[in-house]
């Protein structure tokens, strides 16, 4: 029996369901139930009816899903897929700026630790940040932990008073306007869309800029030919399934997320076998981490 026919005996006996990132490999993405960007993984999670959830993806996904998912066990394929810019903010920095400013919202992207969640009022991701933000009553909005991000949304909502910290996704903000020039010079009539995690150089240079799942809506409703892709080239294997004729270009040589490519077959079939590498989370923790989640389900409809 092969990884995959094994999987789907797994799934049915132990009453489970995969989840899995437009970022991790193709041929996971073709086993899972549900696929999507971060938003839409949340609201799965946040209604399945299965026992156990196999999280493909990084940790900080496997993390939202046990909050929203207290009774359920959360698997994760990898233990050490991880998101570095889910580290890049403190607790520390958080209290500062509560301290600084009265009128204080924090509003914390999904791309962060269970722990730093806890200190958030709002969740947010790249497809509903916009909407959520304007939907706030604080005038003063401290965005953590991706500056980019932020930044991308300053500028949508300047009625806002919108802060940031340093974090970034070293995949997107590692492509540089010298390479989009580049690539674009040699498909002239390619359209460039790009995810608001790079850097506003990048944003600025766009046709269009939006999360994973808007970038793919984009590129197979758009009548063009070409594509120039700013975001983590797992994204192709959904828009190849979706509208074949499209030829897709990177604007880096390599524009991987090397953590999501820790997911493979071999270690979901390990996770579904033996019960491995479950996300385990304080009650306690878990209850104030929640909030901001289920803020951000209920802002985002």
């Amino acid at each position: 029996m092969d990884n995959i026919e094994k999987i789907k005996k797994l799934k049915e006996e132990k009453n489970a369901i995969i989840l899995a990132h437009y970022y991790v490999d193709e041929e996971v993405q073709k086993i899972a139930d549900y696929i999507g960007d971060s938003f839409y993984l949340a609201k799965v999670a946040s209604q399945t009816e299965a026992d156990r959830i196999v999280f493909a993806g990084v940790e900080f996904m496997g993390e939202s899903a046990k909050i929203l998912n207290p009774n359920k066990k959360v698997l994760m394929p990898d233990a050490f897929a991880d998101c570095p810019m889910a580290h890049m903010i403190t607790i520390k920095e958080i209290k500062e700026m509560r301290e600084k400013y009265d009128d204080l919202a924090v509003v914390c992207y999904i791309n962060s630790t269970a722990e730093i969640k806890q200190y958030a009022d709002v969740c947010v991701t790249s497809s509903n940040a916009i909407k959520i933000v304007k939907a706030l009553p604080q005038k003063n909005i401290f965005f953590i932990p991706d500056q980019n991000l932020g930044d991308f949304v300053r500028r949508q909502v300047p009625e806002k008073n919108v802060m940031t910290n340093y974090g970034h996704c070293p995949r997107h903000t590692n492509i540089t306007l010298d390479k989009l020039n580049e690539v674009k010079q040699k498909y002239p009539e390619a359209k460039i869309a790009v995810h608001p995690e790079c850097k506003r150089e990048i944003v600025e240079a766009a046709d269009f800029v939006g999360s994973t799942s808007a970038i793919i809506d984009y590129v197979v409703q758009t009548e063009a030919k070409d594509f120039i892709i700013g975001t983590v080239d797992g994204v192709f294997a959904k828009i190849k399934e979706l509208a074949p004729n499209k030829n897709l270009h990177t604007i880096m040589d390599v524009q991987v997320c090397p953590n999501m490519k820790k997911v493979t077959l071999e270690k979901i079939v390990d996770v579904l076998e033996n019960d491995t590498n479950e996300v385990i989370l304080n009650d306690d923790f878990m209850q104030k981490a929640l909030s901001p989640l289920k803020k951000m389900l209920e802002l985002a409809k």
